[in-house]
């Protein structure tokens, strides 16, 4: 089936549009569509007022998988049905279930985190000490946290069913580290050379249970001091977030623009 560039576009319209300006300006450029506000026969959904009538559009992201990603509360269900490793984590009805929760075991540390957060804002350690946080949305999730002797995080990237970059996110010498290593507190990425099999086996699963294997995505993983490879969450673009690609490595840059924009059309021509 032969799809126009006329008949796709990068959907991105309505009052929060502005904060996907940037990157529907990079996606308009590497899949040689126009940015719309409305939708056309085939669409990269960034942003839309109602994102219920989104649904109703053909769209190369699952929307489904986009809420999922947005939701670490869905994630972390999802994840357990779908056998996905991760460190332990649990979602609890009450606070005083947290409390009890993590005066059992002890023996670990522990964190609670937002939901809906982007770049581990609204993280915090938590001990059975903690006042209950205010306005926190429920479920409350749980989480193991897993304490390194030099914080970083793996990633890893997909489109369409293939696997591609390793870059982990540290702090450079001379920032002050924190808990959390997100690129908005001040880590950077380093590309590395070829990942661990059992880290792609569990980022592999990680995207099949949310839907974005066949699309675009990507996962965030942690080695455990025991050697195991955990997921901490998947991400992707469209209505809440989108994946930064402020890598710092232009050929990992280059080839993911490209690689995206490879299995957008190939979506786009096996659609119906």
């Amino acid at each position: 089936m032969n799809v126009s560039p006329k008949d796709c576009c990068v959907l991105n319209g309505g009052a929060g549009a502005w904060g996907f300006e940037p990157l529907a300006v990079q996606l308009s450029s590497s899949l040689c569509v126009d940015v719309s506000d409305k939708p056309r026969r085939f669409n990269y959904l960034l942003h839309v007022e109602d994102a219920d009538r989104a649904a109703e559009c053909n769209v190369f992201i699952p929307i489904k998988a986009i809420r999922l990603a947005s939701d670490k509360r869905l994630l972390a269900a999802t994840f357990s049905e779908q056998d996905v490793p991760t460190p332990q984590t649990r979602l609890l009805d009450t606070y005083e279930q947290v409390l009890r929760f993590v005066h059992e075991r002890a023996d670990s540390e522990w964190c609670l985190k937002y939901p809906t957060s982007c770049g581990a804002s609204g993280h915090r350690l938590i001990t059975t000490a903690g006042a209950e946080p205010k306005n926190w949305p429920r479920h409350f999730i749980i989480q193991e946290f897993v304490r390194l002797e030099r914080p970083e995080v793996y990633r890893t990237y997909c489109a369409a069913n293939e696997l591609f970059g390793w870059v982990a996110r540290r702090f450079p010498e001379g920032i002050r580290s924190s808990p959390w290593v997100a690129h908005a507190r001040g880590t950077r990425y380093v590309r590395l050379n070829e990942p661990p099999a059992e880290a792609l086996e569990a980022a592999r699963r990680a995207l099949e249970a949310t839907g974005l294997l066949d699309s675009f995505g990507c996962v965030d993983l942690l080695r455990k001091p025991t050697g195991d490879w955990v997921v901490l969450e998947v991400g992707t673009d469209g209505l809440f977030n989108h994946v930064d690609r402020d890598i710092g490595d232009q050929d990992l840059e280059r080839e993911l623009h490209q690689r995206v924009a490879d299995a957008f059309w190939r979506a786009a021509e096996s659609h119906p």
